[in-house]
């Protein structure tokens, strides 16, 4: 059994955890990006050795069907699935009771940053609201919303890492800012309709996720190395490498969501973050190429991909406040950067 496998069957049985979902329904949206896939592999493990009645009803929102079908069709046809094909930016389709709701809808890499800047703009705002009103019109217990380290701006100079209360600077005017900018806006957004309609929410602020449920079609810089090293190919590194930021492997991302959404406190944000995987992008480049036996070549972006960069050097985030109440990530980099690139080398082998 490898890691992945091994850590979904471990959040599984987390039933002191997972028993106040038991039996009420969870709407998730962005069910088929790489974050709610393990989320609906953890619950819907737990689905197979809970009793009838224990069971959590997931209703699984994303835009492609056919991708959604592909990722999820070991579960398709079981009772407690259920998948509606819809984009957040619309007004959310009667989708029934949803006694909890994690917003993971988002463009969550550069490409899609510089290419559909409107799109990742009006998913974290606009998407957000309507899953707002979705909530507060279904009595929704409580909504988690999936933020990013992206909020906290440039490191000042002034922290090591990012607390949940830090606020660094953002320049507001340029393409690549859609994105954290709209992610503020999709956090004050929630407070908003905390004070309007007494809907309860939290956040989930995550550091960068890599794991081997992340598509191919990943443009960030971890899932480009993943993907050269699974394919035996040169890691190509287009900076100096010296960015050090925050990294957390899949299943712990998905636990800390969860801990967030049911152990958290109303209105609270909690950073998601492995203190073990803080790493530069020049060592996970070396890492990987070693791992494949292969090297690390130097090589200028292109204007489209530089405009979709972080402008951070130093992004890593302190974990203590969901540390403190009960979270502990269990995959390190090491081990996690083996397992994903193993897991990707063998979908490719299948598919050929």
């Amino acid at each position: 059994m490898n890691q992945y496998k091994k850590e979904i069957s471990h959040w599984a049985k987390q039933t002191s955890l997972l028993s106040t979902l038991e039996g009420k329904t969870l709407l998730l949206s962005g069910a088929a990006g790489m974050v709610g896939k393990c989320l609906i592999d953890i619950l819907m493990e737990h689905n197979t050795q809970a009793k009838p009645e224990h069971k959590i009803h997931i209703i699984a929102l994303s835009r492609n069907k056919e991708r959604a079908k592909e990722r999820f069709a070991e579960y398709w046809n079981r009772k407690e699935f259920q998948y509606i094909a819809c984009d957040v930016n619309t007004p959310i389709p009667e989708c029934g009771q949803a006694d909890y709701i994690i917003h993971a809808a988002s463009n969550t890499h550069p490409m899609q940053y510089s290419q559909d800047a409107i799109g990742t703009i009006s998913t974290n705002i606009t998407g957000t609201q309507n899953l707002l009103e979705y909530a507060v019109t279904h009595k929704t217990k409580r909504f988690c919303f999936l933020s990013s380290v992206e909020v906290y701006g440039e490191n000042r100079g002034d922290t090591e890492k990012f607390e949940e209360t830090y606020l660094g600077y953002i320049n507001c005017n340029t393409v690549r800012a859609g994105y954290p900018e709209s992610k503020r806006l999709g956090e004050a957004l929630c407070n908003a309709y905390h004070q309007t309609h007494s809907l309860e929410f939290v956040i989930s602020r995550l550091s960068r996720v890599y794991g081997p449920t992340m598509l191919l079609t990943d443009s960030k810089a971890i899932a480009q190395f993943i993907k050269k090293a699974a394919e035996g190919n040169d890691i190509i590194l287009k900076s100096e490498g010296n960015q050090k930021y925050s990294y957390t492997y899949v299943t712990d991302a998905a636990s800390a969501i969860l801990y967030t959404l049911l152990k958290g406190k109303t209105g609270e944000a909690y950073n998601a973050a492995d203190e073990q995987s803080d790493i530069t992008l020049k060592d996970l480049a070396a890492h990987l190429a070693a791992q494949a036996g292969t090297r690390v070549l130097f090589q200028l972006p292109e204007e489209t991909e530089r405009r979709g960069y972080s402008p951070t050097t130093k992004g890593m985030l302190d974990a203590s406040r969901l540390k403190g109440i009960g979270w502990q990530p269990r995959v390190h980099i090491k081990e996690g950067l083996t397992d994903t690139v193993e897991t990707i080398k063998d979908l490719k082998n299948k598919n050929h």
